[in-house]
């Protein structure tokens, strides 16, 4: 039988502001993707959503991004390894003290956004991140782009790794997600979606922008919180992998 992780990420309000449908989007997935204050969240709100998982039985994972809150973190700045590899541990600490405060534990790291893109690429930088969650806890996961750089470097670190394919976004020939700002870069069709992550999961191919077929692993689906109309899509989502008698279960899980 096939099985998928269906991650989402999360707790990305922050203040007085809101963002995305947690409450909602946790009763349909397996694995959240906690924001831990740089690019979005603080205090109360990881907290809040520590437990908003821990009620649904949602894997605890860490969100850690680029300290650029006006640009929620997509925008790409230059940093060193070791800058990259302090603000992981620092993050990575905020999101594990409220886990264990309130009976949990992390399980899973993915970086946010333009660290994610970066660390896709960048070998140095994809090292960095990857030393970071192993000496923190080297029983993490590590959750990176499909056969990117982050995936390589959590492997030779020592660290389960997780091959994340994104279902709401397009991909580029080079295997790379395409640029939010191309058209046709964020798929707000929840049944296209729904068939993409699908070729994805059970074919292990994706077709690109430019048209040609991708060949990908897939441990993990992600759909992000701030999709138009997520909740639909990942309940859209999940209705279409049941149908199709594909398992949705947490990264990591082993039980039939």
């Amino acid at each position: 039988m096939l099985k998928i992780d269906l991650n989402c990420d999360m707790g990305e309000g922050f203040g007085v502001y809101r963002a995305g449908s947690d409450e909602e989007l946790m009763k349909h997935i397996t694995s959240a993707n906690i924001a831990c204050g740089f690019h979005a969240g603080d205090a109360a709100t990881i907290r809040e959503t520590v437990r908003l998982a821990l009620k649904q039985g949602v894997a605890i994972g860490a969100h850690p991004g680029l300290p650029d809150l006006a640009g929620f973190g997509r925008r790409a700045m230059s940093i060193s390894p070791k800058e990259a590899y302090d603000m992981t541990v620092y993050q990575l600490g905020a999101v594990s003290a409220f886990a264990v405060s309130e009976g949990g534990r992390v399980a899973h790291v993915k970086p946010h956004g333009a660290l994610y893109t970066m660390a896709a690429r960048d070998k140095a930088l994809a090292e960095a991140l990857a030393e970071a969650v192993y000496k923190v806890d080297p029983r993490l996961m590590l959750f990176g782009l499909s056969g990117s750089e982050l995936i390589r470097a959590g492997e030779a670190a020592g660290l389960r790794t997780i091959n994340e394919v994104f279902a709401d976004r397009a991909y580029e020939a080079d295997g790379s997600l395409s640029p939010r700002g191309a058209e046709g870069a964020v798929i707000t069709d929840p049944d296209r979606a729904a068939s993409q992550a699908l070729s994805m999961i059970k074919h292990g191919v994706v077709l690109t922008r430019q048209k040609n077929e991708l060949p990908l692993k897939a441990d993990s689906v992600c759909v992000h919180g701030d999709t138009p109309g997520a909740v639909v899509h990942v309940i859209r989502l999940r209705e279409r992998l049941e149908a199709e008698g594909i398992r949705v279960r947490k990264a990591g899980d082993h039980s039939d």
